[in-house]
């Protein structure tokens, strides 16, 4: 089924929207739009996403402006991430400035049609996928946070934690990285003290035998 609503706002106010389904995503997504404007934890350039039943809302947010899209679950997050940068960008090109003080659902007459051209394009072309598979790295979903989103609307301290944590990691894996290349510069060290040390104790090893064979410290029978 692919993606089966889509919807722009600016902070809470939905510009355009548009549903292929008989459903309360709507609501849902208007409920996901309160919720990320009074989060502290989301900055104005994030990417997340919120599961609900068998589908999952992602969220794009771009100076100011939000782009959300309801998919199933089973349709993954590559495919709708690319829709959502895709609808960001003509929805920018579009309307430029005028987004800043447009109305509610100002542009959702015009709009409306991008958005049901575009998600049965993700949803339904095969080169919607192959196309994101080579953008890749461009439309990488930086932060994901997965929930349910009852839990969500009710105990925000979830999301929260999942920052917390996402963040934790980023450190742990630097603090590894650091603790890597120390130890292996030590490592590196004590294998050349070590060398020294043997070629020092062989050479010592090799003076004494040699003046033992030539009777006295100053080797004076081997000059001879």
């Amino acid at each position: 089924m692919g993606i089966l609503y889509g919807m722009v706002a600016r902070g809470q106010v939905v510009l355009s929207e548009f549903s292929a389904t008989q459903s309360n995503a709507n609501v849902i997504a208007k409920q996901i739009l309160s919720k990320i404007n009074e989060g502290s934890n989301y900055n104005n350039d994030s990417n997340v996403s919120f599961s609900h039943d068998r589908y999952v809302f992602h969220v794009k947010r771009t100076d100011g402006l939000t782009v959300l899209c309801m998919a199933d679950d089973a349709f993954g997050r590559m495919v709708p991430f690319a829709f959502l940068e895709d609808i960001h960008k003509k929805f920018v090109k579009t309307y430029g400035r005028a987004i800043l003080s447009a109305p509610a659902y100002s542009m959702n007459d015009e709009f409306s049609r991008i958005l049901s051209q575009q998600m049965d394009y993700f949803s339904n072309d095969p080169n919607a996928d192959r196309l994101n598979r080579l953008k890749g790295e461009m439309t990488q979903v930086r932060t994901v946070m997965i929930d349910n989103i009852e839990k969500v609307l009710e105990r925000g301290g979830r999301l929260e934690l999942l920052v917390e944590k996402t963040s934790a990691m980023n450190s742990n894996s630097i603090r590894f990285k650091r603790n890597s290349r120390r130890y292996k510069n030590n490592l590196w060290w004590s294998n050349i003290r070590l060398r020294v040390v043997l070629i020092i104790i062989f050479m010592v090893v090799a003076y004494i035998i040699l003046a033992f064979i030539c009777h006295g410290p100053l080797l004076a029978s081997c000059w001879r």
